[in-house]
């Protein structure tokens, strides 16, 4: 008995997971595909927050806040006591745009906002980037 339609069987069962696996659409980074948290470049967020389609929130703590931050920014400090509560009390439906310093501490606020039922989150990363593609900072 040939082991080529086997080999053929189990070749032609990788190249479908591959492709599945290489889906061309950018579902991760585009909000319109999928509900939730997505990364977006920091020119992607300055063209946000200058557009003001979404509340811009810096998640460090507030003595980090009060050094520097993006012009409008709320401060929720994603380490605080009151985080949960505070994002509780966010609407649902609105754009919200969310930064730290290196984006760690972003990402994790974004996974928060998503278990609360927050459906449209971008996760900006640090603050650093977003002042070096021009966001307003002060």
């Amino acid at each position: 008995m040939s082991r080529r339609p086997l080999t053929l069987a189990v070749l032609a069962l990788v190249a479908v997971f591959a492709l599945a696996a290489c889906d061309s659409g950018d579902s991760a980074s585009d909000p319109s595909d999928a509900p939730g948290a997505y990364i977006v470049s920091a020119e992607e967020a300055v063209e946000i927050i200058e557009a003001g389609e979404a509340t811009v929130i810096d998640v460090r703590t507030p003595a980090e806040y009060a050094q520097a931050h993006v012009e409008g920014a709320v401060n929720i400090d994603v380490d605080g006591a009151d985080f949960a509560d505070q994002i509780a009390e966010l609407d649902p439906d609105e754009q919200y745009l969310v930064y730290c310093q290196s984006g760690n501490r972003s990402a994790q606020a974004a996974a928060q906002m998503e278990d609360v039922g927050i459906t449209d989150i971008a996760d900006a990363g640090g603050l650093a980037d977003l002042a070096a593609a021009g966001a307003p900072v002060e």
